[in-house]
């Protein structure tokens, strides 16, 4: 690509593919998108509400730091994700335009790299807590008790199942190469984030970031996430494209459209304008 920083010129997703399911009929995809957004958002608020109420889980003080940790922000963005998409889907599946099709065409590439987020950052967080830090929970014994058993597996677990539904329900395309760029810049400023916390706060949020305990380890572990990310998205990536040649050109599952309209119906619609 010659520029690839550049906004694309042509027409946003003419055939509504962040808006509707190769299997799903839109309002039921809006449905279940709604529900996820919902459940997240009710785990965070829960958490939240349950810290500040048990001084002995540190209080509101630990709420207020939970805002330091990758997974609580990914689960956030999991939340929003969900609802704004199903907004997106419900809009659409009501009138046959979705409220993403007016937004700026800065605000809808923003959109498809959310989407880009949602579907990689999940896996990251869910391998890098069983991976690394399950172990140091309770002494190695595991949760406590219900609560922290039922908080973290939505938060590392449910999390990747989210994303696995929108992997393989939507009629989503492959995300652009580029995104792999920023998915990496985001976690580089999250890395600076984790470092102004331990600054200001006084404590580390992932124990394999303090170079106090893991001396030049610490760059191992940086590059190895890194390393992680790439493997992921690619990995994505190559789901998506399969789900796409799999339900379209062999099953020839063109889409489930709002009002029963079809795949060229849908294009030829919103390259005319109508959708705008």
């Amino acid at each position: 690509m010659a520029r690839p920083f550049a906004l694309n010129t042509g027409v946003w997703d003419p055939s509504h593919r962040f808006e509707t399911s190769w299997i799903l009929p839109p309002y039921l995809l809006g449905a279940i998108r709604l529900l996820i957004g919902i459940y997240a958002l009710t785990t965070l608020l829960f958490n939240i509400g349950f810290q500040c109420a048990h001084p002995e889980l540190g209080g509101c003080r630990a709420s207020a730091a939970s805002f330091s940790y990758f997974t609580v922000l990914t689960y956030w963005g999991l939340s929003f994700y969900f609802l704004f998409a199903a907004a997106h889907t419900l809009t659409y599946a009501r009138s046959n335009s979705a409220l993403l099709d007016r937004w700026p065409r800065l605000l809808q590439a923003l959109h498809s790299l959310y989407y880009s987020t949602v579907v990689t950052y999940p896996a990251l967080v869910t391998i890098v807590y069983w991976g690394l830090l399950y172990s140091t929970i309770n002494d190695g014994k595991g949760f406590p008790n219900t609560y922290s058993l039922w908080s973290n597996v939505s938060q590392h677990a449910m999390n990747s199942a989210f994303m696995l539904f929108e992997v393989i329900f939507p009629r989503t395309a492959p995300p652009p190469w580029i995104h792999l760029l920023w998915l990496i810049i985001i976690l580089a400023m999250y890395c600076g984030l984790a470092y102004l916390t331990a600054a200001t706060k006084g404590f580390y949020v992932y124990p394999f970031l303090d170079p106090r305990k893991q001396g030049a380890f610490v760059a191992a572990y940086v590059f190895g996430i890194a390393v992680a990310i790439i493997v992921i998205f690619v990995l994505i990536w190559a789901i998506i494209k399969f789900r796409v040649w799999l339900t379209e050109k062999k099953l020839g599952k063109d889409g489930k459209f709002a009002g029963g309209r079809s795949v060229r119906s849908e294009k030829s619609a919103h390259s005319h304008g109508s959708h705008i």
